[in-house]
């Protein structure tokens, strides 16, 4: 390219640095986006997106099979395993042409290559044919995100024991599977496949599913997946894999010292992500590394005067929206913008898109308690909301967790039908700093789902009308 030098270079196009690059361009900075792979990042191409359109065919699937419920009937139901993946890789494609799109649109260059620091203001980018060029910038972003955590003994092989990766582009479908580890990611692999017809197990080294999530709701959880057909196993560790030619055996601890033999056609390993933080340049730097991940302020500033660090790179929670919000706010920093506030980590929602699904942000009741606050605690079930009933999805729970003495909402947690849609409006309420009576006094429209958070807000009020 002709022109090297920028007031800001991004290293890493995903959804934190792309974001940025492009906000960069809107305050009249000058930027670049140095990207390796693909734009878009793992989220767009393999993880966020792709993942949905793949729990989206099975949500259909499961619809279908269920359609005598709607008063229809259908008859030779089956599925096409490549046609599911392949709509999903072209879902994902789209949006990484997207990408590309408004990055042009906003004037941004992409240098394909490896970025690292290489000196004050220096970034050093290596193609795949070897070649290097330098860039300079007054600020350089990393935004280079993580990748899967590989547990020795649980190597990934890309036959055997897969990673997310291979979970999405199966070739063919396996009669069972293990799948270690239930967060988000190994849960919503886990509710995929097993409605395809996968007999499914979990393995969990604590004593709970979903364990980022509050107590109450990991529970209603791991009754719905076990009701569905997935079979569960809390405080347990696979301590050795044992691989035959198409099918592997573990071995898993038990908490009480014995150990059970289990054997599946493959494994997933979904046990969290380590940071890309190798081959940056850091050495020489005050960029601090701490347990794999870049320490950075909360407006994304390290150690290092005008090297700033974004999104997954800088450790949990590791979720897109998290990584496009520390982007924008780096490149405002940058620009000078006034007013900014750092980032709150109990503003940003968590979501699992499995069947049900389940969404919270802020505080759980345990996490207040334990901070020091005396709570108050709403509930409603989706038993008892219309719209929930009329769609044939009336298991789930909605749960707030209020200050008693300010009134100020702590913490919401979902699980049921569409809640990953439904958490936004907690997550506007917590940063507009609502009270209790600011949601009791808001008018929810009827009959929508929606109506539950205003029955669970008014439930911790003992002010309920419905239930």
């Amino acid at each position: 390219m002709a022109d090297t030098n920028f007031d800001v270079v991004v290293i890493g196009g995903g959804p934190g640095g792309y974001v940025a690059a492009i906000r960069a361009a809107q305050l009249g900075l000058k930027a670049c986006v140095v990207e390796r792979e693909y734009l878009g990042g793992i989220c767009l191409n393999w993880g966020c997106i792709p993942t949905k359109a793949l729990l989206r065919s099975a949500e259909v699937g499961h619809l279908i099979q269920h359609a005598g419920d709607f008063g229809w009937s259908a008859e030779n139901i089956s599925f096409d395993l490549g046609k599911i993946v392949q709509r999903s890789r072209k879902v994902a494609k789209q949006l990484s042409q997207g990408v590309s799109f408004l990055l042009k649109k906003n004037k941004v260059p992409v240098v394909s290559g490896s970025g690292k620091l290489a000196g004050k203001g220096k970034v050093e980018v290596t193609d795949k044919d070897g070649k290097t060029s330098t860039l300079s910038a007054k600020n350089i972003i990393l935004a280079t995100g993580a990748r899967a955590r590989v547990l020795p003994g649980l190597e990934p092989d890309g036959k055997l024991i897969w990673t997310y990766r291979e979970a999405m582009v199966p070739e063919s479908l396996p009669k069972s599977m293990i799948v270690v580890g239930s967060g988000a990611i190994g849960i919503e692999f886990a509710s995929f496949y097993n409605d395809l017809g996968v007999e499914v197990t979990v393995v969990e080294v604590v004593d709970r599913i979903l364990s980022a999530e509050d107590e109450e709701i990991s529970a209603l959880a791991h009754k719905a997946f076990e009701k569905a057909g997935i079979w569960i196993m809390t405080s347990a560790k696979v301590t050795g894999v044992k691989k035959a030619k198409d099918s592997l055996t573990a071995t898993i601890e038990l908490a009480d010292g014995k150990t059970e033999s289990l054997t599946a056609d493959r494994l997933i390993s979904a046990v969290g992500i380590v940071g890309n933080v190798e081959e940056l340049g850091l050495e020489g730097t005050k960029v601090r590394v701490e347990r794999g991940h870049i320490e950075a302020d909360g407006f994304g500033a390290t150690g290092e005067p005008g090297v700033w660090a974004i999104g997954d790179l800088t450790g949990a929670p590791w979720l897109a929206h998290k990584a496009s919000h520390e982007g924008i706010l780096a490149v405002e920093t940058i620009a000078g913008v006034k007013g900014l506030h750092p980032l709150d980590p109990a503003s940003i929602p968590g979501c699992t898109y499995a069947r049900p699904q389940v969404a919270s942000v802020g505080l759980s009741e345990a996490k207040a308690k334990a901070a020091g606050r005396k709570v108050r605690v709403g509930r409603f079930p989706f038993m008892g909301n219309g719209k929930a009933i009329a769609l044939g999805d009336p298991e789930g729970l909605v749960k707030t967790v209020f200050d008693a003495d300010t009134g100020e909402l702590l913490g919401a947690h979902m699980i049921g039908a569409e809640v990953t849609e439904l958490i936004q409006g907690f997550g506007i309420a917590k940063s507009l700093e609502t009270t209790e009576e600011d949601l009791m006094h808001t008018v929810f429209p009827h009959p929508t789902l929606s109506e539950m958070m205003h029955e669970s807000v008014l439930d911790a009020y003992d002010r309920a009308l419905h239930f």
